[in-house]
């Protein structure tokens, strides 16, 4: 087994279409593969397929509740929580716990020596396995409204992920802050889609320099080539960081993804390079899977 995640620096690069059609092609080549949207603020990947829902599973993380008739108002709580998620005037006796805040780090159970914090679990959001075929073949990661972090549901989807699938497909979340690093983490290989622009450039960079952080390999996919400039290929060549694809801005090709049409459908050639790029990476990369 290989986990390829795809991951932009930002939004709007391409990234879950580059996922999709990567996925699109492997099914289409009778690959088993499984495709998991770790984009769990804005999960779209199953729009693209014609997939019928199997089990659903809720998410949940334990905050504490603190009992104020035990709780003594020493603050200890307070400090141990690196995320300011507990709010206190010991003077007024009043104390508080944000639970859009918590981590469930756990820090304040330790911390609190009089016994006064107990833990509820509090949904974050939900995963959903989708089949095409009767077969499990995407997994959905989505968070409620208002939660701050999706990394409890991240993991949850790739927990979950069947292990007896050949490839998996990572559609990572833009950025590269946790959730970013959570997916990229798990992964074998990186595929980064970026755009030639100079925010493109920029986010790639950081991107870049977060991968080689923790140490793992990765291309570069140039979407919608021919926009802007050769900064991106130049920056590319400068450290010697590999090409994987060029896919050329093409209107035929935005008019058609945005309808939820998947592109190598329509064009089969992208589709055949798409895949003799991910039978390269797998070629050379399946030896250190996870």
């Amino acid at each position: 087994m290989i986990k390829i995640a795809v991951a932009s620096g930002k939004g709007g690069t391409g990234k879950t279409l580059v996922a999709t059609n990567i996925f699109y092609t492997l099914l289409r080549n009778k690959a088993d593969a499984l495709l998991i949207d770790c984009d769990a603020e804005a999960p779209n990947a199953v729009a693209f397929f014609n997939v019928s829902q199997g089990n659903e599973t809720e998410v949940t993380r334990m905050v504490p509740v603190i009992d104020t008739n035990k709780c003594t108002f020493c603050g200890k709580c307070h400090d141990y929580c690196n995320y300011k998620a507990i709010f206190i005037i010991p003077p007024f006796k009043i104390i508080r716990v944000f639970e859009e805040l918590c981590h469930g780090c756990g820090a304040c159970s330790v911390a609190c020596m009089d016994d006064a914090i107990t833990e509820k679990p509090v949904s974050q959001g939900r995963v959903t396995s989708f089949n095409i075929d009767e077969r499990q073949a995407i997994i959905e990661s989505r968070i409620n409204v208002g939660v701050m972090s999706p990394v409890p549901v991240i993991q949850a989807a790739i927990k979950l992920a069947n292990q007896n699938h050949d490839i998996i497909i990572l559609d990572s979340p833009p950025g590269t802050s946790c959730p970013f690093i959570q997916t990229v983490s798990t992964a074998d290989y990186v595929i980064l889609v970026t755009e030639p622009t100079p925010f493109g450039l920029s986010d790639l960079k950081q991107s870049v320099d977060t991968l080689k952080s923790i140490k793992k390999p990765y291309g570069v996919i140039i979407n919608r080539a021919g926009l802007g400039n050769d900064s991106v290929q130049n920056y590319l060549k400068d450290n010697d960081i590999e090409l994987l694809l060029e896919i050329p801005f093409s209107r035929e090709i935005a008019e058609f993804y945005s309808t939820g049409g998947i592109v190598s459908e329509k064009i089969p050639a992208l589709g055949d390079r798409l895949f003799q790029m991910i039978t390269k990476i797998i070629s050379l990369n399946g030896n250190s899977s996870n």
